[in-house]
């Protein structure tokens, strides 16, 4: 490694009132270590050692470039093979309160600890250039959470993102290694039913139980195939099922149940954002043209 960084490693078990703490650790007297658990997230990335990794009740033998994801409350601890080669790796932790507020705003970036808790799959490996990748990425974090230079805290936070997003990709990537045939099959065939039940929920869950995949996996390939995320892409078509049937003279009354609106205020918002008037009004002009 080029820069000299801390390699003692630290017995804390609990994190400091911060967004995320992450440490590099080298050691080469080693100690059993009991089986804890915490109530943040930790991403672990092994680099070095003779090790076994047990997480919630899976065991795990480690390869460099493996990458562990330990939820919330998941009982976790290494158990030493042999005590001949030092034991390196990386261990981040992301604070409960900020994992909560990054879900809020956005579910995708805790793509990964979401998976890793509802299947209980903590592992997935990486190739040697991915994980070289990964290293200097961690390194480059590590140093910027280090050094005292002008606005040190906001770019640690943009590069721990950029980070979070990497693995997320690297996780989806790996649970979803399937031809282009199939995406594309898939992704028509959620246009058709969206289509053909607007009045109905169209929920993520909803129709991740209809088509029987992952609700991640048909977020990903509908924004990859249509670039807007499904929830944009439901509420346009809604919206232009509305146009169609207030043209037709419809009630307005009704055409918002009719198209899957909870109530008429979503609906007259929704409206008056995608075409600059509302229902009422939109009639009225079309009537006078």
């Amino acid at each position: 490694m080029k820069k000299q960084i801390p390699v003692d490693f630290n017995t804390r078990q609990y994190m400091q009132p911060v967004n995320f703490e992450l440490f590099y650790y080298n050691d080469t007297d080693l100690q059993s270590v009991a089986a804890h658990r915490h109530d943040y997230c930790e991403f672990y990335f092994f680099l070095e050692g003779d090790v076994d990794y047990h997480i919630g009740g899976q065991r795990y033998r480690l390869s460099y470039g493996d990458c562990l994801l330990i939820p919330p409350g998941a009982p976790h601890f290494p158990d030493f093979l042999s005590h001949q080669k030092p034991y390196r790796r990386f261990v981040f932790w992301i604070g409960r309160d900020y994992y909560k507020r990054l879900r809020r705003l956005d579910p995708e970036p805790t793509y990964c600890f979401d998976y890793a808790a509802e299947h209980s799959c903590y592992r997935f490996s990486t190739d040697q250039i991915t994980a070289q990748d990964l290293q200097g990425k961690l390194l480059d974090l590590l140093e910027e959470l280090g050094n005292d230079r002008p606005f040190r805290q906001q770019a640690a936070e943009l590069m721990a993102i950029s980070f979070l997003v990497t693995v997320n990709r690297l996780l989806y990537d790996s649970l979803h290694e399937r031809t282009q045939v199939f995406e594309n099959v898939l992704y028509l065939r959620i246009c058709d039913y969206i289509n053909q039940h607007l009045e109905e929920n169209l929920s993520l869950d909803s129709l991740a139980a209809y088509f029987y995949v992952s609700k991640y996996h048909i977020s990903h390939i509908f924004k990859d195939s249509m670039g807007i995320p499904l929830h944009q892409y439901i509420l346009k078509k809604r919206l232009h099922a509305s146009r169609q049937a207030i043209l037709s003279d419809q009630p307005i009354s009704h055409v918002y149940q009719q198209f899957g609106f909870k109530d008429y205020t979503s609906f007259f918002r929704a409206f008056k954002k995608e075409y600059g008037v509302s229902p009422k009004e939109y009639r009225m002009q079309h009537r006078l043209t």
